[in-house]
């Protein structure tokens, strides 16, 4: 990497930066490391669907009106027989089952409809985003019981000129109405295996990673 692409990428990581923080609480506080139990898997809190999640449709005693593989479209609808345009981008599967029941009762007799999410993108609130000296920025889609270690094996780690310890985590806090920033111990964590300095994530939660000044 030459010196000038260096310091041009610093220049948009700072101005990222900037404007994710321009409205954010005191920073530099540390969130409290990942427990044992808290790693342990279980539900998290109950999953919206996003545009091209991949689903699956059973009607019991139906299976003709179900459907395996559904991508949800771009246009946040799926179509699966007798229901058409399906609206189902911002419903969780408990929604979405209801809905599709309700217009499967006007050609069947009390139908039972589950609803299976496959695969998942998730909606972009419930994304964890990842910018800056990284292996591979990212947005993933967040999933119960997610630590900052799983959000960084995902984007393969650190970069070669990251400054790991002065990552920040930005998150909005629901009970003030503002964005906070966290200060987060990459290097630590990934080439020192210091356990404390990992950390529970949160849907939208933004992980920004500086390049070394030098």
């Amino acid at each position: 990497m030459t010196i000038s692409r260096r310091i041009s990428g610093l220049g948009m990581l700072s101005l990222m930066a900037s404007g994710l923080a321009s409205c954010a609480g005191t920073g530099g506080t540390e969130l409290p490391p990942a427990t044992f139990v808290a790693l342990q898997e279980g539900p998290g809190e109950e999953y919206v669907i996003g545009p091209l999640d991949n689903l699956t449709v059973h009607v019991w005693r139906n299976p003709e009106l179900g459907a395996e593989k559904i991508q949800v479209r771009p246009d946040g609808r799926i179509t699966i027989p007798l229901v058409k345009d399906m609206p189902a981008v911002g419903k969780t599967p408990a929604m979405l089952e209801e809905d599709i029941r309700l217009q499967l009762s006007q050609y069947i007799e009390d139908p039972l409809v589950s609803v299976i999410v496959n695969e998942f993108a998730g909606t972009f609130s419930q994304q964890v985003r990842i910018v800056g000296a990284t292996e591979k920025p990212a947005s993933l889609p967040y999933r119960a019981n997610m630590t900052v270690l799983d959000a960084m094996i995902a984007v393969g780690g650190l970069s070669e000129y990251a400054s790991g310890n002065r990552a920040k985590l930005i998150r909005f806090d629901k009970q003030s109405g503002r964005q906070r920033e966290y200060a987060l111990r990459l290097a630590d964590l990934l080439r020192h295996g210091d356990s404390k300095a990992n950390v529970m994530l949160q849907p939208g939660d933004v992980i920004i990673i500086p390049e070394s000044t030098f």
